[in-house]
């Protein structure tokens, strides 16, 4: 089934009635991907800067979530022109590009999906599966109806620049990351710090005042609805390789011999899980 000549994270952006709520694919594997997009989540992040994913890692998670009814955007480890012609030519359509600190940074990575002579885009549709091998009708001429581009805002730089940036065209939503946003503000480590939630306070206003979606990243669910009450229009709430540590450690805490030797004590909701 050839990739639509829509996009639908956008779609679901514009149309929902509540913000999507989501989470990161990190483990590289084709079938956590595909367990993860069953789950009734709205959207999924595919990390490759922080995770072990390459070119074919990618492409074996955007077909092992085809067809389920959830949104796939992908992260690159880099804004970076060569790298993001190669995620579209896999058929990525949602793209979140990391520490973009500027306008110049954002114009950047907007032209990087265009096609000349609006971009600089490389054409290659008939060797690429996004153009389903030049199966897809008229893909050249409409190829930015697949693609959806929003820019992390994770620096100081970023929040001063954030109105700015959201004025960009082609710039379909802004996304902020609080960890590395806490670190360039000398609180590594702080995401929860009150000027770190300021700082993400005032870009949700200031995308809230350009009309266009926001998203933050928020693991603790306090904090997660904080932000949700001030305006984010998606977000993402966990991930595939932090919820198995903290499984298993739950398990192991659970099972193994503490340090004492005493036995441990299995809890009676254990003996009753089925599988």
């Amino acid at each position: 089934m050839p990739i639509p000549l829509e996009n639908t994270f956008r779609s679901a952006l514009a149309s929902a009635n509540q913000p999507l709520a989501g989470m990161w694919v990190c483990s590289g594997s084709p079938l956590i991907a595909e367990l993860c997009a069953g789950s009734g989540l709205d959207w999924l992040l595919i990390d490759a800067e922080h995770s072990p994913n390459g070119l074919e890692s990618i492409l074996a998670q955007l077909q092992a979530t085809h067809g389920y009814p959830v949104q796939v955007m992908v992260r690159p480890p880099v804004n970076d022109t060569v790298l993001i012609k190669q995620y579209l030519d896999l058929g990525v359509q949602n793209l979140l590009i990391p520490m973009v600190n500027s306008v110049a940074e954002a114009e950047a990575a907007v032209a990087a999906t265009r096609y000349p002579p609006q971009g600089v885009r490389g054409v290659g549709s008939a060797l690429a599966r996004a153009a389903g091998w030049n199966r897809v009708p008229d893909y050249l001429a409409r190829a930015n109806e697949t693609i959806s581009v929003t820019v992390q805002i994770e620096s100081t730089a970023a929040v001063d620049s954030v109105a700015d940036i959201l004025k960009v065209d082609g710039v379909d939503a802004i996304f902020i990351g609080p960890s590395d946003l806490a670190a360039s503000m000398g609180l590594l480590g702080q995401q929860e710090h009150p000027e770190v939630r300021t700082a993400v306070e005032h870009c949700l206003a200031a995308a809230t005042a350009a009309g266009k979606p926001a998203g933050v990243n928020a693991f603790n669910p306090d904090t997660a609805h904080h932000y949700l009450n001030k305006g984010a229009n998606f977000i993402l709430v966990g991930a595939d390789v932090a919820l198995l540590a903290r499984g298993s450690e739950a398990l192991a805490n659970q099972y193994i011999h503490p340090a004492d030797g005493e036995t441990p004590v299995v809890k009676p909701e254990a003996t009753r899980r089925s599988y």
